[in-house]
């Protein structure tokens, strides 16, 4: 006796991960530039959100108000989150209330800098 299978479609194999997690991939494609480290680990990011439309907004800082990126790291962040195949526009606003800490990074990138 032959055990018949039943086929699986595309998305059984690979289901669609939740909005939040796919901008969070995309958000760990951006550096500070001065450290090896993408800027969701490093704890620059304070708020997503998904708003209306298919847009994405992003509330994050910088480790320093002086940062050399300061008017680049933004719109970096900004353009590939617009790249996101669902995503028709994306905001992303800088604050620095509260400032940055290294306390904010995550363990993984404590490790990677050798912060322990």
């Amino acid at each position: 006796m032959t055990e018949a299978t039943t086929p699986t479609t595309n998305a059984e194999q690979h289901p669609v991960k939740p909005f939040r997690d796919r901008v969070i991939e995309t958000l760990k494609t951006c550096y500070d530039p001065e450290i090896p480290v993408d800027i969701w680990e490093l704890g620059l990011i304070y708020e997503i959100r998904e708003e209306p439309g298919n847009d994405v907004y992003v509330k994050m800082t910088l480790t320093s108000p002086a940062c050399p990126v300061a008017e680049t790291l933004p719109v970096e962040v900004e353009n590939k989150l617009k790249l996101m195949p669902d995503v028709n526009n994306a905001k992303v606003e800088i604050t620095f209330n509260p400032p940055w800490e290294k306390d904010m990074m995550s363990e993984e990138a404590k490790l990677e800098l050798g912060m322990w």
